[in-house]
């Protein structure tokens, strides 16, 4: 800002001198010099920056530099396959698809397929042409009035607030003409996710858009808006990859006037999700939630969301499930990759199960306890391409999500301002002035695009393994190399549940934590 500031005076003087040329060549070093110089003692008397009292002037350019360092990083030195949480080739992918361009590569793959951890899928010698159109995956347990028919990969929870107005409708545009769902995200139902599109109302623990004044549960206002024809399903959060365990705050200065209706906050004021549910603290008390959500609902499906931390946690909703005869419709695995929510970085870093592990942690658990066959699964962690959705399914998925792929389908850049209300195109912000540069016709005829290709790709891929149907994958056609000298099968690798297994004769390696799974408690235990 300082720097700019200089530039500005030097420009003005320019401007002030230009009718001399001796003037013109005096005043310019003269101005120059001065600012310098004051910037100078500037520098030297502040007590915020040590870099500057110890190096006036010249260690502002620490500052700049520093400023630049993510741009520098991403467009000039990272290698196409080194970025994080996606790198180069996997956005350029995103960016091709949405355009409607070849999204192809040549010359042979950039990443190191011999280092421990590499995982490929097992192509067949008898490839079968892939269907005419894709799979769809139908939800809705025996309990449920309207079942839903699940794309393969849909859109992710993302909140109006976290992402533009504009943003949404670009995407929920993109689901309409694409034929799959949108997730409202927790912040509420608002008119930017009703433009046509299937929806999934997600309700958090601040019940925003059905809370009462004293923030509980309203079940009049949820029964009015779940009659809504465009909300084929709710899915209650019960906590998120970025931040699985802490609540959010919403600032007091971005609660709008918008902002408060849709949630159903006073403007202006901070808004708060808790931790946890108030309508629910057992696992028996959320199962009795979601009967009463189906019934208020009509029989819509009604599902949870929830980034896996304790495989005792899951034993423990398995075991109310069954104690009450109630089982939700869908899961959706969260994994701890992440998404646009802003979060602390311990718990960004170090909280909760990555996707594979949480993936396979839940699909486990409803095989051994015989309830995988009333519940669908939906897999959501940086699920970019076709191959992603593919491994999800052989992982024990029955469906995807995705929400950054999605945001870059639209224009996001990866620029990781999303919590600050910069973002330079207009996806993760407020301001409307950076909103309005996203053109939303264009945006969602990239958006349709993108899902379109993706899903297709994921279509030609399960034809590559010889598969015809998804209830055809395996965990033997995913492999991981494992050393310098060895790959094994995912049937190698890890240990899969048989139906009923837990019932009736539960493996060594899940006893203990089935044995200390409690159907009327969420608190941890020795060893939890």
């Amino acid at each position: 800002m300082r720097i700019l500031c200089v530039a500005g005076l030097v420009l003005a003087a320019i401007g002030c001198g230009a009718a001399s040329a001796v003037w013109w060549g005096w005043l310019i070093p003269t101005v120059i010099v001065g600012a310098l110089a004051a910037l100078g003692v500037y520098d030297l008397v502040q007590r915020r920056h040590s870099v500057l009292r110890n190096y006036p002037v010249v260690g502002h350019l620490r500052f700049l530099l520093e400023s630049v360092r993510p741009e520098l990083q991403q467009y000039f030195i990272e290698r196409n396959v080194d970025g994080r949480p996606f790198d180069r080739d996997v956005r350029s992918l995103i960016y091709e698809r949405a355009k409607g361009t070849a999204a192809e590569l040549s010359y042979g793959t950039e990443r190191d397929i011999d280092r421990a951890g590499y995982e490929y899928l097992v192509h067949s010698t008898a490839p079968v042409e892939p269907p005419p159109h894709p799979f769809r995956v139908s939800v809705g347990g025996p309990d449920c009035a309207a079942p839903y028919a699940m794309s393969l990969l849909n859109i992710s929870s993302m909140s109006f607030g976290a992402l533009s107005g504009n943003a949404l409708r670009a995407l929920n545009n993109g689901a309409r003409r694409g034929e799959f769902a949108h997730d409202t995200g927790e912040g509420g139902l608002t008119p930017y996710h009703l433009g046509g599109a299937d929806v999934i109302w997600e309700i958090g623990s601040g019940y925003f858009g059905t809370r009462t004044d004293e923030g509980h549960f309203d079940p009049d206002q949820f029964a009015d808006k779940a009659a809504t024809e465009q909300i084929k399903a709710i899915s209650i959060k019960l906590s998120q990859g970025a931040k699985p365990g802490i609540g959010g705050v919403l600032p007091a200065a971005k609660v709008s006037a918008e902002i408060a209706r849709y949630r159903g906050v006073p403007e202006g004021q901070k808004c708060v999700s808790p931790a946890g549910h108030s309508e629910f603290s057992t696992p028996r008390e959320l199962v009795g939630f979601i009967a009463r959500l189906r019934e208020l609902s009509g029989g819509k499906p009604i599902g949870f969301k929830l980034c896996v931390g304790s495989r005792v946690d899951v034993l423990a909703i398995c075991k109310a499930m069954r104690a009450e005869s109630i089982a939700p419709d869908f899961i959706v695995v969260d994994g701890a990759e992440g998404g646009t929510a802003a979060a602390p970085l311990e718990y960004e870093d170090h909280v909760g199960l990555p996707l594979t592990d949480g993936l396979m942690t839940v699909h486990n658990a409803l095989v051994g306890t015989g309830l995988r066959d009333i519940i669908r699964i939906g897999a959501s962690g940086k699920v970019a391409t076709g191959n992603d959705i593919v491994k999800r399914l052989i992982q024990g998925a029955d469906y995807t999500n995705a929400a950054r792929p999605m945001m870059m389908a639209v224009g996001c850049i990866q620029s990781q301002r999303c919590h600050t209300n910069h973002c330079p195109v207009g996806v993760a912000t407020q301001d409307r002035r950076r909103a309005r540069a996203l053109d939303v016709d264009d945006k969602s005829d990239r958006a349709f695009r993108y899902h379109q290709a993706t899903v297709d790709e994921a279509m030609r891929l399960m034809a590559s393994l010889g598969v015809r149907d998804p209830a055809e994958l395996g965990p033997h056609l995913l492999r991981k190399r494992v050393s310098a000298t060895e790959q094994r099968s995912y049937a190698e690798i890890y240990e899969w549940l048989t139906p009923g297994q837990l019932l009736d004769d539960p493996p060594e390696s899940w006893i203990d934590d089935w044995t200390r799974a409690d159907p009327d408690s969420f608190a941890p235990s020795a060893g939890n």
